[in-house]
This record gives structure tokens, sequence and C-alpha cells, in this order.
């Protein structure tokens, strides 16, 4: 009986050598499967000269993704006891994103939000469960549990509700959501103030990191795309360029991620609410520089109705809004003087890019120039 359930006691918030688990590997790996269905979504939205609704429907289901593996994980960080109910309730959830999943294509194709929102909601009956057990088992934490196991049932009130309202105008599915959001962005901040649970700074961030990898590793797909132009018969060179620059650009944004400087210096509330909510920008705007990367290469084909320009913007600005996220989590916290200043500054270089000659290689050279740059900044500068 122990092997299927022990009660959900509270993990040390300073225990050593803490990683992360293979059962969080897999839900990340899982969790990458709707990310690319998002991100081919978006690819097939800009390529096709639908770039503003694409947009909006790839930010709407990056969020359903982006908040269910974020609430997730910060549970698991605090309360994981690897027992069989809690390795249950977890593949509930997975299962809930795999449907997710496969509903993004229709959500991008019709509007048709019904499998997205039926996958949201399994996941986050799961986390009800899964946040039921904690209070039973934390007399501490009671409270906070009850408070996330409440707030996050009526919040699904809200999608059933919205789901039976369809079909709806586009404004008003929109405007909706954005209601949605906010009372989702609510629950952890009522309920942590509470009593905060004890989540583990450093898994944490090592979780972070790990989710940044696999999205960055979109880009990495979109470079292989490219070559096998080359492959199959193309003799543009133009197919090596992107290839190149998409190595250069996504290298640069994973050092940029993981500098010397620590993301997370500290467990305060309001700041790790910060951080863990600014990643969504991170997050997102990694996904969608391996759609932009995609689209370049439909353009260079002859397979997009959208221009060259749009091509490059549609990788130039998700690579400035990246650089942005990082200083809106962790520079303007971290470093100080001209190092501070270094990413914004780039970012705005970056978006001047496009209308230079150089395009998309200009890109790509700033993107690198960024982590030199900030790199022998932040060495003196460090707080």
């Amino acid at each position: 009986m122990a092997f299927f359930y022990r009660p959900l006691s509270p993990r040390s918030p300073e225990e050593s050598h803490r990683a992360a688990t293979p059962l969080e590997l897999l839900f990340d790996l899982v969790s990458v499967i709707a990310i690319a269905a998002a991100a081919l979504g978006l690819h097939h939205a800009i390529a096709e000269a639908h770039a503003v609704q694409g947009i909006i429907t790839f930010l709407m289901a990056f969020f359903a993704i982006w908040w269910a593996w974020m609430n997730y994980t910060w549970f698991a960080s605090a309360y994981d006891n690897d027992d069989a109910l809690f390795r249950l309730l977890t593949m509930l959830i997975m299962g809930g994103s795999l449907f997710m999943a496969a509903g993004i294509s229709p959500l991008f194709k019709s509007g048709d939000l019904t499998m997205v929102i039926l996958g949201y909601i399994i996941m986050r009956v799961g986390m009800i469960a899964l946040w039921l057990r904690a209070a039973v088992s934390d007399p501490d934490h009671r409270s906070t549990a009850m408070t996330y196991a409440i707030g996050i049932g009526l919040v699904q009130v809200f999608w059933v509700s919205f789901l039976f309202l369809q079909p709806l105008a586009p404004a008003f599915i929109y405007g909706l959501f954005i209601v949605g959001v906010v009372l989702e962005l609510a629950v952890p901040v009522i309920a942590e103030r509470k009593n905060t649970t004890p989540w583990h700074r450093h898994h944490i961030i090592e979780r972070y990191g790990l989710l940044n990898i696999i999205v960055l590793g979109e880009t990495f797909l979109a470079g292989v795309i490219s070559l096998q132009q080359i492959a199959n018969g193309e003799t543009n060179i133009a197919f090596v360029h992107i290839a190149i620059s998409a190595l250069v650009i996504v290298f640069s944004m994973w050092w940029l991620y993981f500098s010397q400087e620590e993301h997370l210096q500290t467990s305060d509330l309001n700041r790790a609410l910060v951080w863990g909510y600014g990643h969504f920008i991170i997050f997102a705007s990694g996904a969608a520089v391996g759609a932009g990367f995609a689209v370049l290469v439909d353009v260079i084909s002859g397979h997009a109705k959208a221009s060259l320009l749009v091509g490059d913007y549609a990788v130039g600005i998700p690579v400035a809004i990246y650089m942005l996220g990082l200083w809106f989590v962790r520079d303007r916290f971290c470093l100080t003087g001209n190092a501070k200043l270094v990413l914004p500054i780039f970012a705005v270089l970056v978006l001047l890019a496009p209308l230079t000659p150089l395009a998309l290689e200009g890109i790509a050279a700033m993107t690198a120039l960024s982590v030199l740059v900030r790199n022998y900044l932040a060495q003196n500068n460090l707080k």
C-alpha cells in the first residue's frame, strides 16, 4: 500500500542535490509536443499572410501549455513524493496535454477551441487532485493548498462556460480568454500569500532551464528543414544562410540564458512571481523563433504568400522579445551600469537588422555580439 499511496508531505526547500526526476523530464517531453504544434500553427499562419490572427492564436495556445506546465512544476518542486498515485495523476495531466496538442491544429484552422479547452481542463483536474492531497497531508499549508484547489476549480467552471458559449465572434473570444488568463494568474498570487509553499529554488531554476533548452530545439529543427532543401536538390545558397543563421542565433540565445548570473537569486514571493510569470515571454518567443525560420524556408522555396521582409521579421521580432524577456526577469535585478542596458539595446538593433542589406545575417550577428558584449560588461558589474 505504501508504494501506491504515501502522505504528500512537503519537501525541504534546502534539500541538497535536488534535480529533475525522470517523470518531470517525461512531462517536459509531452509538453514540447504541444509547443511544437503551436509553433507549426504560427509558422503556417505567417506564411499564409495571416500573421496577426496567427500570433494571437499562438499566444492563446502557448499560454494554456505553459501555464499547465508551470503549475505542475512548482507543485512538484514542493510535494513530489513519487508514489504511484502521484505518478498516475501526473500521467493524467500528461494525457490532457496530448489531448490539447491534438486540438491546436483545429484551433488555428477554424478557431475551434473544444479540444484545447477540454485537454486543458483534464490537466487542471489532475492539479486539483494533487492540491487536495497536499491539503490532507500538510496541515501547515492546508489553507494555501485548499485555496489552490478551490481557485483552480472555479476557473475551470469559467472555461467550461466559455466552451458552451461557442461559437462566438473573435472579439468576444479574445476578450473572454483574457479574463480567463487573469483569473488563472490570480490563483497563485492569492494562494501563496497565505503561506508560501516550500518550493526548491535551485530545482525550479533547473526545471525552467530544461524547458528553455527544449523550446530552443524548435529552431534547430527549422535549420534542419532548411538543409533538407539542399539535400532534395535545391541550389539556392540562401538555404545554407538560413541554416547557419539558425545555429548562430539558437547558440547565442542559449548562451544569453545560461549566463554566469543566477536567474533567481532569492525566494522572495514577489521576485519569484515576476521571474516565474515573466518566463512566458522567454518561452513563447523562443518557440516563435523556430516558426520564423520555417517561414523563411517557405519564402525562399516559393511556398509562402509572405514577403522576405516578413520572414526576416518573423525571426527578428521574437529574438528581440526573448532578449527583453531575459532583461525583465533577470538582468535588471542582477546587473548594474552599462551591463544592465545591453539586452534592450541589442533588441533594438535586432529589430533594425532586417532593414539593412544584411537582414537575417544581421540578426544573427547582433545576437552573437550581444553575448560577447553582455558577458564582458557583466564580469565587472555584478551586484
